[in-house]
């Protein structure tokens, strides 16, 4: 058997529990089936991403979180328009306008720009500090905080106790406290 059949028959078996996850998330079967449905094709199309250093579930389960999100993304910009059985979409669409063009409605608030940037800033620097951490310490504590497994799912995955695993939790934390309170907060108190 190839590694690319050993790969979609990998796919296959895990296919259920994935889109079961997505449901959880999404809460719509055609939303969810289509999420996953994109991950699985993420990886088909570039098997060789996957180099091994977590299991395949793992891998494809990050690669579908971010197609969840998108999708989340994508329903919140879309809004579906009810219309009464006598009703035509046309007739709706005009119901949501004044007859000076106007809408019936305010759009919702888009935020503060400024604050929006100073957060992808911000990850940018945590992203920096992760970087400057040893591999398996911050591999772990991405694990933990970002894919939200278990302590006993990374414990199995890296091979470590649980004991081993806290103190590497540990030690992530206060390095990525420093690393912040150095070149993320000390810059803000200094602005």
């Amino acid at each position: 058997m190839s590694p690319t059949d050993t790969l979609h028959r990998q796919l296959e078996v895990m296919r259920p529990l994935l889109v079961r996850f997505a449901q959880l998330q999404i809460r719509n079967q055609a939303l969810a089936e289509d999420a996953v449905q994109d991950a699985l094709i993420a990886v088909l199309e570039k098997p060789d991403r996957f180099n091994g250093q977590s299991s395949l579930r793992t891998y494809v389960t990050g690669i579908l979180k971010f197609k969840i999100i998108d999708c989340l993304r994508a329903s919140l910009r879309e809004r579906q328009i009810d219309t009464a059985e006598d009703q035509s979409e046309d007739d709706a669409i005009d119901a949501l306008f004044k007859p000076d063009g106007h809408t019936v409605e305010q759009p919702m608030a888009w935020g503060d720009p400024d604050a929006t940037l100073e957060q992808k800033d911000f990850f940018k620097v945590l992203e920096i500090c992760l970087e400057k951490l040893p591999a398996k310490t911050a591999r772990i504590f991405m694990m933990r905080e970002w894919l939200e497994l278990e302590t006993d799912e990374i414990c199995k995955e890296l091979a470590i106790t649980t004991s081993n695993a806290w103190v590497l939790l540990y030690r992530a934390r206060m390095r990525l406290r420093e690393c912040l309170d150095l070149n993320w907060f000390g810059n803000r108190q200094a602005t």
